[in-house]
């Protein structure tokens, strides 16, 4: 439940992840701390406990004040907050440096009224590149993005049984990390794969060139014949879509986006929504981030924060300290809580926003496929694998949610036209199940 503008910090701070993993959390001394983590012990000192405490209460109380329009009490707040607050520090204080971060630029923004909306800037390439390697590291560091890379390639791969010839269009492609391990699998099949192409979109020509010219060579020692054509922009920047429309009926079109809220990836929700509905995908693989963008300013920050605390902790614990875990908080998290605090997401054209894409594609005449079964037991298999402990897995309606604790923090979803879907699996009704939700 969302708290309502009335809500007050003392009645709301003990149900975030921040506030409950404290008490596991040691004491943290910000100058050195960058190669700690927030679990490496069972309990924390009664000071650090009080010290979270405090650190939440003012983090309420400011948002509270912004939501009112106090804007210049809200300022007078920001001092304690950064004295309390560290990116070096345990993970409640972390996370509170990136929102104190947000809250002061949403304070700025609000005095200029220039917040809503902002104008769209094209990412430096320098920015992109640091980015990019932000991106790197997260895979590195934690089951996020491999989970996503995981579940979407085995949807994909059933999807593909009848068809010889695959384009895929990947909304976000940055380094193609995805890719090669669905090489894999499609060149082990029976009925081997004639051909791949990808288009690639992002942000900035030069890595996608390397990240097609990465591919090809992947491709090639599986001898796989394949074509990579970048985009440099969003899928709402495409006019042609003949590419798209398949002259070989064994080619398969197959679209996947992994979202995120670092910079508009889209373009115009609406426009690319319609272009989805034009191309008729074989197969559209989602995955979305479990945090809603939508209401009022106090109701998606106080929602914004129970998603990062939990998010921070996971990282934490699963990455410890170092570089890689700095590099993926500064990089990827704290721009995405900057944008969703100061600016309201990653979208600053004032233009209508998609909240939940799975809804938008079931509006626009896609049926949903069950991601139970075989992507659902690769995704166990993963996080079986890897050495991070506290992520749990939730089959739900035939998707799958990939949470930390009790807090779901990415959902994973697939779709077919209408009219195909049930094709060549008995046809007919919905593709998913109804059963009870399971977690692995």
């Amino acid at each position: 439940m969302k708290p309502s503008k009335r809500s007050s910090p003392s009645s709301t701070f003990d149900d975030f992840p921040a506030a409950k993993n404290s008490r596991q959390s040691p004491p943290a001394d910000a100058a050195g701390a960058a190669t700690t983590s927030s679990s490496t012990s069972t309990s924390a000192s009664p000071e650090q406990e009080s010290r979270i405490i405090r650190l939440l209460t003012l983090l309420l109380h400011c948002a509270e004040s912004i939501a009112l329009d106090n804007l210049s009490y809200a300022l007078t707040l920001l001092p304690e907050i950064s004295s309390l607050s560290s990116p070096f520090g345990s993970s409640p204080e972390r996370v509170a440096a990136y929102f104190a971060d947000a809250l002061h630029a949403r304070i700025l923004s609000s005095f200029l009224g220039t917040y809503s909306p902002l104008s769209l800037k094209p990412l430096t390439l320098t920015l992109t590149r640091r980015i990019s390697r932000s991106f790197q590291f997260l895979n590195s560091i934690s089951p996020l993005l491999k989970f996503s890379h995981f579940t979407s390639n085995q949807a994909i791969f059933q999807a593909l049984a009848s068809h010889d010839r695959v384009h895929i269009l990947d909304l976000d492609i940055m380094h193609g990390l995805q890719w090669p391990g669905l090489f894999n699998i499609l060149s082990s099949r029976a009925r081997p794969i004639q051909s791949i192409r990808i288009t690639g979109i992002g942000p900035a020509a030069d890595i996608l060139d390397s990240t097609g010219r990465s591919l090809a060579d992947f491709a090639a020692g599986l001898r796989i014949p394949f074509d990579f054509t970048p985009i440099e922009g969003k899928i709402s920047d495409l006019t042609d879509l003949t590419p798209f429309r398949p002259s070989d009926p064994s080619e398969a079109i197959v679209v996947h986006w992994t979202q995120h809220c670092l910079y508009d990836v889209t373009g115009s929700d609406l426009a690319a929504a319609q272009i989805l509905k034009s191309i008729r995908p074989n197969i559209v693989t989602v995955v979305e981030q479990d945090l809603g963008h939508g209401g009022d300013f106090l109701c998606r920050f106080v929602e914004a924060l129970h998603y990062y605390s939990a998010l921070f902790d996971a990282i934490g614990d699963g990455g410890g300290g170092g570089e890689e875990r700095w590099e993926v908080e500064r990089g990827v998290l704290g721009g995405e809580i900057r944008n969703i605090v100061a600016v309201g997401g990653p979208k600053r054209t004032g233009e209508v926003r998609v909240e939940r894409w799975g809804d938008e594609l079931r509006r626009l005449g896609f049926r949903q496929v069950s991601l139970a079964g075989s992507p659902a037991a690769q995704a166990s298999l993963l996080l079986g694998m890897v050495p991070w402990k506290g992520y749990t897995l939730v089959e739900e309606g035939g998707r799958l949610k990939l949470g930390w604790k009790d807090l779901s923090l990415l959902t994973a979803s697939a779709w077919r036209p209408a009219a195909s879907a049930g094709v060549g699996e008995g046809g007919g009704g919905e593709e998913w199940d109804t059963s009870d939700s399971l977690v692995v």
